[in-house]
């Protein structure tokens, strides 16, 4: 008896996903990279942080060309021989290559309140609301089906200066 291979609709042979040990492709661990170190939680040098420990830092990754290392997840520190690809795995870069965080002028922080209060704007009674309101609907939930709004959700816009004369 004669084996013939299944085709996919491209015409190429199908694939067997499984593999003899059992696990199928995307399942099986990985064997460890031995380019980029694993970290366990609580265990990694002093020199490398994550993209959050630097942004506590006000720091940005600057010269950072990507990941020096990978902080393995919790669930992996009990697995020494796995390599660690959960997405709650961080990865590690260098504090030493790391620059300033920019400061936004003061243009380009007017300009991106102007865009968040085209976002949070309803646009039938043009009251401001501290959340970006829903584009599908186009104005507030008070509008579109008469729920009210609570009044701590709305921004209050400060009171007018009085332009006093100096006497």
């Amino acid at each position: 008896m004669t084996h013939t291979a299944k085709r996919n609709p491209r015409g190429t042979p199908a694939q067997n996903h499984q593999t003899p040990s059992g696990f199928s492709p995307e399942h099986r661990p990985d064997p460890p990279n031995p380019l980029v170190s694993e970290y366990d939680r609580g265990a990694a040098p002093a020199g490398l942080v994550t993209r959050r420990g630097l942004r506590s830092m006000n720091l940005s990754p600057g010269g950072n060309t990507g990941p020096v290392a990978v902080l393995r997840c919790k669930f992996c520190a009990t697995r020494p021989q796995w390599s660690c690809r959960h997405p709650t795995r961080g990865f590690l870069l260098r504090v030493e290559l790391a620059v300033p965080k920019r400061v936004p002028t003061l243009a380009q922080e007017w300009a991106l309140d102007r865009a968040m209060a085209a976002r949070q704007t309803c646009g039938q009674c043009r009251r401001r609301f501290y959340i970006c309101l829903s584009k599908k609907l186009g104005c507030c939930l008070e509008c579109f089906d008469g729920t009210p709004a609570d009044p701590s959700s709305l921004m209050t816009l400060p009171a007018p200066a009085v332009h006093r004369p100096a006497a």
